[in-house]
């Protein structure tokens, strides 16, 4: 017999919401909801395979896998990055970015919602450091259908939060303490009457940061065949701060309308020393060596407001408009003192700011109805309007006293994007098959101006994205499935602005204003069987792109290096994805998941003769429970990510090793302790190699700790979701 999943305590409810409004109501009605009018049952569609019991239980709709993530003890003191890391088909690297089935092109989204921190070059910072305890579940969705915006080309990540589902007065408290001078705590509390609930969250984090660099690199003149080799070895210290705070007020204007406001607040702020020292030989005599120091000071802040409405007119059939505003800024300031060793110098100064704003605004109008048949109509239109600055201040000189602009490093960029698009889905139980389909059609205007170059440029183009999914039901136990999607990668503002921006005296880096988004078609096909308490999950898939944008490295002379983000080609992969999860004896459960992926670059711009670079890798991650008491829980997990292609090179494979143990006190409050990264082995390293380069970078982050904390609840609080709703999308709840 199964074992019951434990209900969510409120101790553990403190809404992932502070990053963005939840839209919990906007989509799924919560059993306090406006009551619906009466409306005819939706006949049943194909069931889902629920596994109850294991650490990552499993749920599947038609078009999406979900997660749980409530027993991942890493998750109940560590960021989002940590919880995520142990989801089948996600990959998470050093600096917490996260690649789906090996591709990085990912967009996650939280109850079904964007949210700025999440974008851009500053998402795995944001990813590294927002609490993971208050997710519920994470749905991976590698073939989203056309409901979902079709940026993202690997598919969609969705952060589940838990919601408040209990009348009166509820909430919780708590703190984590790790060694290194580690901390994070927070509170939430929820308070519902009638027609009215408000509820409000707090959190800090704060952690110490200290990552080693090794950088060797090599270099061939090709006129002259000269080879230049040099080292770089550096060290980060320093700590990053998080602060998030979230008020909502929910108010049913009567029994079948909802109007909710919410406002949240959060911001990231990094600070760190950074020293290193670099060396360099031509010929095999030394050229150039230095020592530099300097310190990296980064301020995140973003608000975001929103209003949502939502009128039911029966079970399933409901009309929603969300409206919200965004203000993301990002203030980062470099300074470094360089001292010459070879040939000997004057010190020289170096002071870099950028100023970047982005205002965001997103409308979204759904509509979706049931029918007698058990079919389901959504239909919807959204508009999405951004505009970004980027004010990029270079100074140079002997000292911090005395600087002076430095032209080559000063300019000014705006980006402005308008995405205007229209979507439906139909889904229609057959017997035992089920259909959903999707078109989506997209208008999308950029308009792209280097304001201190005076380059202007833009586009206009106009798209449609099909979607197609088919699942069939055998027998009891099981089920067979099949899909087909249309996905995009756009290039983030920063990688269209052609300006040279000089990093260091070894690299620099530009945008391109002539990219244009990648384009993929995704094609699966996957059984799912049950079968005395285990559950095995198969999935073979494969994906055809073109113009893939990525990062290209060439040698621009002296072993200076220019990187710059360009449309590589073409590129397939395919691969056979495993999951597999149950009981191996009384309270000892296991989760166990790999992915075997080949994957194939079309380099023939890149310097590689054939044009063609293919390698074949495996990931995997699982993990052990037992349940020693009814008080008594102990977790032990892993994962292993293996070798990556990249358009020049490769990275190598890495892994970790983690532990948890969770004391019941008593029905309010309970203890954990974890170790992650128990044999220090998780690490990135990366590997250009082409005829006249090679490098290899390493970077060694302190991923070793202990972390100690509890969880203290009060009054009634917030439990978990009934039924295991799923989030937005075309295909619904499973039922």
């Amino acid at each position: 017999m199964q074992r019951r999943i434990q209900r969510l305590s409120a101790a553990s409810a403190i809404w992932l919401a502070p990053c963005l409004a939840s839209g919990a109501f906007a989509q799924t009605p919560s059993s306090s909801a406006p009551a619906p009018a009466p409306a005819p049952a939706p006949a049943p569609t194909v069931g889902e395979v629920t596994v109850q019991g294991a650490p990552v239980a499993v749920r599947s709709s038609i078009d999406r896998q979900s997660y749980s993530v409530a027993n991942d003890l890493q998750a109940t003191t560590g960021a989002i990055s940590d919880a995520l890391r142990n989801v089948p088909s996600l990959e998470v690297d050093v600096n917490g970015n996260v690649s789906l089935r090996g591709d990085p092109n990912v967009t996650i989204l939280i109850d079904g919602k964007p949210s700025g921190m999440f974008r851009g070059e500053g998402r795995g910072q944001a990813l590294q450091s927002l609490p993971a305890n208050q997710i519920e579940r994470v749905e991976v969705i590698t073939n989203p259908s056309a409901v979902f915006d079709p940026n993202g080309s690997a598919g969609v990540v969705n952060l589940v939060t838990r919601k408040t589902r209990t009348p009166g007065v509820g909430g919780s408290v708590r703190g984590n303490l790790g060694d290194g001078g580690r901390w994070n705590g927070g509170g939430s509390a929820a308070w519902r009457n009638g027609p009215v609930a408000i509820s409000g969250d707090g959190f800090l984090r704060h952690d110490s940061m200290r990552q080693s660099t090794t950088q060797i690199r090599e270099t061939r003149d090709p006129a002259t065949g000269v080879v230049r080799t040099s080292g770089r070895d550096g060290v980060n210290t320093g700590a990053v701060d998080l602060t998030m705070l979230r008020g909502a007020v929910e108010y049913d204007l009567d029994p079948t309308t909802r109007l909710t406001v919410e406002a949240s607040h959060r911001e990231i702020e990094v600070d760190f020393d950074y020293v290193e020292a670099f060396g360099e030989t031509a010929a095999g005599a030394a050229t150039r060596a230095f020592d530099r120091s300097g310190q990296v000071r980064q301020a995140r802040p973003e608000t975001e407001g929103a209003v949502r409405f939502r009128k039911t007119f029966g079970e399933g059939h409901t009309f929603d408009i969300d409206v919200s505003r965004e203000r993301e800024e990002n203030t980062l300031e470099r300074r470094f003192l360089t001292r010459s060793r070879i040939p000997a110098g004057p010190d020289l100064f170096e002071r870099f700011r950028q100023d970047g704003r982005t205002d965001e605004t997103d409308v979204d109008i759904t509509y979706e109805r049931p029918f007698a048949s058990g079919a389901k109509l959504k239909l919807g239109a959204s508009l999405d309007a951004e505009d970004s600055v980027f004010d990029n201040l270079g100074e140079t000189g002997p000292a911090a006293g005395a600087v002076t602009l430095d032209p080559g490093r000063t300019n000014l960029f705006r980006f402005h994007q308008d995405v205007y698009a229209v979507f439906g889905s139909y889904e229609r139980p057959f017997g035992d098959l089920t259909v959903l389909a999707g078109l989506r059609g997209e208008t999308v205007r950029i308009d792209v101006n280097q304001v201190t170059q005076a380059i202007r440029g833009g586009s206009e183009a106009t798209d449609v994205y099909p979607s197609l999914h088919l699942r069939r039901r055998i027998g009891e136990t099981g089920s067979l499935s099949a899909s087909y999607s249309r996905r995009i990668q756009r290039p983030q503002p920063q990688d269209y602005n052609p300006f040279v921006v000089y990093q260091d005296e070894r690299n620099l880096r530009a945008g391109n204003p002539n990219l244009r988004p990648q384009v993929l078609d995704s094609f699966e096909v996957g059984a799912q069987h049950r079968r005395s308490g285990r559950t095995l999950l198969a999935t073979a898939y494969y994906r055809d792109g073109r113009d893939a944008v990525n990062d290209v490295t060439r040698d621009v002379g002296g072993g200076v290096l220019l990187t710059t983000r360009e449309n590589v080609g073409a590129f397939r992969s395919a691969g056979l994805e495993l999951v597999a999860n149950g009981r191996l004896a009384q309270g000892l459960t296991y989760n166990v998941s790999g992915n075997l992926l080949w994957s194939e670059i079309d380099a023939r711009d890149l310097g590689f003769g054939s044009g063609k670079r293919d390698t074949a890798t495996a990931f995997g991650r699982a993990s052990l429970s037992w349940q020693a008491s009814s008080r008594d829980f102990v977790q032990l997990s892993g994962f292993l990510n293996g070798k990556r292609l990249t358009p020049q090179g490769y990275s190598q494979p890495t892994g970790m090793l983690n532990l948890g143990y969770r004391r019941k006190v008593d029905d309010q409050l309970s203890a954990v302790m974890t170790v992650q990264d128990i044999f220090a082995t998780f690490r990135d390293r990366r590997v250009i190699e082409t005829a006249d380069l090679r490098e290899v970078q390493t970077y060694r982050p302190r991923q070793r700790g202990v972390f100690v904390g509890f969880t203290y609840t009060f009054g009634g609080g917030r439990a978990r979701d009934p039924g295991f709703d799923f989030g937005a999308g075309g295909g619904g709840p499973p039922t």
